[in-house]
């Protein structure tokens, strides 16, 4: 077994103490730390589990999560609840979408639809597990995610970026434990870079209204906001779009065989 062994000599008044410290080798692969990576099917338990943490305070979980006979449910029944909803999410952008992670213990996951895809066909509701929810949520669960949640993203989506063909963000999050490491950052970054380099535009819906200047940074504008309203408070939704950023000017490119000035001696 690899490990590496350092010593440190510490001198008191009367002797001297060696200290022996230990550092193994970690088999969590160092590239996960800095890098993001596709994930695929067989990580949708350990992705939904990271996104369930990140969204535990969310507003629109909790909207999805309360009244009518949830309101009895016990905490941890909720938890559950809400940890099986993350991951039938991951699965199906898994099937139909791409979902991007970073870090060593999943810590910032991102599901993403690109452009001309969708998750709203039987067979990834079937194979993903979303076709649960219709009696795993409460029967006002049920009406506020199939008759005001989905409904109401739908037609502002086709409102605002009508026929065109875009990169959806759907989720991005970071587990509390490992937010202040630009991990998100890095994903939106990787993905913003393949809308660029294709000329798309990408599109989220934000449910904190302090997140926006925060995609802002990222070159997201804010175009309108939406609210759900069953439950006893609004609760809103902050549509954004990023437009694509324009390649490299002439001037910085690396010239081409044709730009070069041959000298002939």
């Amino acid at each position: 077994m690899a490990h590496v062994i350092s010593k440190t000599n510490i001198t008191t008044s009367s002797s001297t103490v060696t200290v022996v410290d230990h550092h193994r080798r970690s088999l969590v692969p160092q590239a996960w730390e800095k890098s993001v990576r596709k994930i695929g099917l067989a990580e949708c338990e350990q992705a939904g589990i990271s996104l369930a943490h990140a969204f535990a305070a969310d507003a629109l979980s909790l909207y999805l999560l309360d009244g009518g006979e949830a309101d009895r449910y016990s905490d941890e029944a909720k938890w559950k609840l809400h940890v099986r909803i993350m991951t039938y999410l991951v699965s199906a952008h898994c099937y139909s979408g791409v979902v991007t992670t970073i870090g060593p213990d999943y810590d910032a996951v991102a599901l993403w639809m690109p452009p001309g895809a969708h998750m709203d066909d039987w067979w990834t509701i079937f194979r993903s597990g979303m076709w649960r929810l219709y009696y795993q949520l409460g029967s006002e669960g049920r009406k506020r995610y199939y008759e005001d949640v989905l409904p109401l993203l739908h037609e502002t989506m086709d409102e605002v970026m009508g026929d065109r063909e875009y990169y959806y963000l759907a989720y991005i999050g970071t587990k509390p434990s490992a937010r202040g490491k630009g991990y998100a950052k890095k994903l939106i970054m990787d993905m913003a870079a393949k809308a660029d380099a294709e000329n798309r535009a990408m599109y989220l819906e934000s449910s904190s209204r302090e997140n926006i200047t925060y995609y802002e940074r990222f070159g997201f504008q804010y175009r309108k906001e939406i609210s759900f309203k069953r439950g006893p408070v609004p609760v809103p939704l902050f549509i954004m779009v990023r437009e694509p950023v324009a390649v490299k000017a002439a001037e910085e490119a690396v010239p081409t065989m044709d730009q070069i000035e041959i000298v002939k001696v």
